[in-house]
């Protein structure tokens, strides 16, 4: 990935708007009992990790699953960001969560991540970010970030007030609502001109 060394990768829930109005008065039930004040945060661990091109296995017991077309931003620094990357944070199908179950998000190869960087003078401003998702080459999803809740820049200031960032790290904007989904045999384009294409394959997990 351009020589950039890897952090900690960090996953961000409910910063498009339609996941908030899919949600609806469940953020208001037990136990939140009110929409989330400041961003929602998950990690992907370095097992999760796969390359652009790399085939992904699906353990057996999953029929399909969820592609999370997204793009993170890449650290230089606590406070600089050095880039922006394609992501395609892969999950299992599940009812609707703040928080979702830790195993549903790191199962081994289950993140996708780009191999270009590009600065934001090279990729323009976050807010008109849009992104393509191909399954066997139809378009199944467009992903505009001008929706999101919280901007790039709001979104790093918000959570750089609770945690510090290191070099390398990766902070996901999110993830839109009508994820599409695939199964083993697959494969998966998500395109942003500037970004370049990421692209993965799923395959049976081997027995």
């Amino acid at each position: 990935m351009n020589g950039v060394a890897r952090g900690t990768v960090y996953g961000t829930l409910l910063n498009f708007r339609g996941e908030l109005e899919a949600l609806g008065t469940k953020m208001n039930e037990a136990p939140y009992k009110g929409p989330p004040q400041a961003p929602v945060l998950y990690v992907k661990p370095a097992n999760t990790f796969s390359e652009n091109g790399a085939a992904i296995a699906v353990p057996a017991r999953v029929a399909e699953v969820e592609v999370g077309a997204t793009i993170a931003m890449v650290m230089k620094s606590a406070t600089e960001v050095a880039g922006y990357v394609l992501m395609n944070d892969l999950s299992i199908p599940q009812d609707s969560f703040f928080r979702p179950p830790v195993k549903l998000n790191c199962l081994d190869g289950f993140l996708g991540i780009g191999e270009r960087i590009r600065s934001r003078n090279e990729a323009g401003d976050p807010a008109v970010f849009k992104l393509e998702v191909r399954i066997n080459g139809e378009l199944k999803q467009t992903v505009r970030f001008s929706q999101l809740v919280r901007s790039a820049d709001k979104l790093l200031a918000d959570v750089s007030e609770f945690m510090t960032l290191g070099p390398g790290d990766m902070l996901m904007l999110g993830c839109d609502v009508g994820r599409p989904r695939a199964k083993p045999g697959d494969r998966i384009d998500i395109t942003m001109p500037a970004l370049g294409t990421l692209t993965n394959t799923l395959v049976a997990e081997a027995a």
